[in-house]
C-alpha cells in the first residue's frame, strides 16, 4: 500500500499533479488538502479508472491531519504564485509561514514520510521545513527534498531546441546543481550526456534560460499565472524516481537538500561553505543514501558556481532567520 498526500491540491501545480498521480496507477490511495475546492476534485478524479481512491480534505475538522495520515509521500505545493514584479523575497514572505505551519503538523502527524517541497522560493522554503521539523525534533535530512527537477527538465529541452534537427529533449542527460532559482541554478553543460559541442558563447543564451525560465512563463501569461503544468510534470517524474527507489531500483535524482545530514554530504558542505545545494543524490528504500560529487567544472562553471553560491547563502540566511525570529 503506498500513499501519497498533496498539500496545496486545488492549486496550478497541485490539480494537474493530482491527476498525474491518478493516471500513473501507482497509487493505492491519493489525499488532497487545500483550503478550497478539493473534495470535488477528489470526486472528479475518482471518475477515473485506476485503482486509487482520491480524499479531498479542507481545514475544518482537523483535514490536514487527515490528509497526512499514513502518507507514505508528502509534496507540498501550497502556497501563492509569483507574479510580474514580484521578487522571489516578496514571495517568501507569504509562503514561509505556509511552510512552517505545513511542517509543524507533518512533524506530528507522518514524521517518517518522505516530503518534497515545492513551494517556492525552495532556496529559503526548505530551510523553514528543517527547522521547523527540528524544533519538533523530527528531522530526518534523508527524508526532505527540495523539489529542482523543472531545472534538470529544462536543461535538456532547451539545449535540444537550439541545437535544432532531430534533437530529442530526453537524449539529453544534463546535471543540474546549486539552487532553484535564477543564478543559483547552474547547469552543468560540461557534464552532458551525448556530450553537448557548444562553446561558452553559444551556451550563455540556453543557461540564462534555464536559469530564468519561470520569467519566461510569468511573461507570456501576462500575469495570469507562472510555471504550473511543467512544474506539475517535473514534481510527478521526482516523485515517480522515489517510488522506483522504494522497489529497490537504483536511482539518482537531482534534489536541493540539507547536506550535512546526507552521507558525503558534509564534505561538499564544507568545500563550498552552504548546508543546503542541489546536487545528484543516490536513492534508495527510505529516501536519499548518498550525495554524489560534484565533479570537475569547466573555467566557466567554475565563475557561474560563486555567483550562485553568494546568492545562495543570502536566501538560506533569508529561511533560517525567519524561523529563529
Amino acid at each position: 500500500m503506498t500513499k501519497i498526500a498533496l498539500v496545496g491540491a486545488a492549486g496550478q501545480i497541485g490539480t494537474p499533479l493530482s491527476l498525474l498521480c491518478k493516471a500513473s496507477d501507482i497509487f493505492d490511495e491519493i489525499s488532497l488538502y487545500d483550503l478550497v475546492h478539493v473534495p470535488g476534485i477528489a470526486t472528479d478524479l475518482m471518475h477515473i479508472d485506476t485503482k486509487a481512491k482520491v480524499s479531498g480534505y479542507l481545514p475544518d475538522n482537523g483535514g490536514l491531519q487527515k490528509a497526512l495520515t499514513g502518507a507514505d509521500i508528502v509534496v507540498v505545493t501550497a502556497g501563492i504564485a509569483r507574479k510580474p514584479g514580484m521578487t522571489r523575497d516578496d514571495l517568501f514572505k507569504t509562503n514561509a509561514s505556509i511552510i512552517r505551519d505545513i511542517f509543524s503538523e507533518v512533524a506530528v502527524t507522518c514524521p517518517n514520510a518522505i516530503c518534497c517541497v515545492v513551494t517556492n522560493p525552495v532556496n529559503s522554503t526548505v530551510p523553514v521545513a528543517v527547522e521547523t521539523l527540528k524544533k519538533a525534533g523530527t528531522f530526518e535530512p534523508t527524508r526532505l527534498f527540495g523539489v529542482t527537477t523543472l531545472d534538470v527538465v529544462r536543461a535538456s529541452t532547451f539545449v535540444a531546441q537550439a541545437l535544432g534537427g532531430s534533437a530529442e529533449p530526453k537524449h539529453f542527460k544534463v546535471p543540474v546543481i546549486g539552487g532553484h532559482s535564477g543564478a543559483t541554478i547552474l547547469p552543468l553543460y560540461s557534464q552532458a550526456h551525448p556530450a553537448v559541442d557548444l562553446h561558452d558563447e553559444q551556451l550563455a543564451p540556453i543557461i540564462h534560460r534555464v536559469q530564468f525560465g519561470g520569467d519566461e512563463i510569468v511573461k507570456s501569461k501576462q500575469g495570469a499565472g507562472s510555471a504550473t503544468t511543467c512544474m506539475a510534470y517535473a514534481g510527478f517524474r521526482f516523485v515517480k524516481a522515489l517510488l522506483s527507489a522504494r522497489n529497490g531500483n537504483s536511482v539518482v535524482e537531482e534534489a536541493y537538500v540539507y547536506l550535512p545530514g546526507i552521507p558525503g554530504g558534509k564534505e561538499i558542505a564544507a568545500q563550498l561553505g552552504v548546508d543546503y545545494f542541489a546536487l545528484k543524490i543516490e536513492f534508495g528504500k527510505s529516501g536519499a543514501t548518498r550525495v554524489l560529487p560534484i565533479g570537475e567544472l569547466s573555467e566557466n562553471e567554475k565563475k557561474l558556481l560563486d555567483v550562485a553560491l553568494r546568492d545562495l547563502k543570502t536566501n538560506i540566511s533569508t529561511g533560517v532567520s525567519f524561523m529563529s525570529a
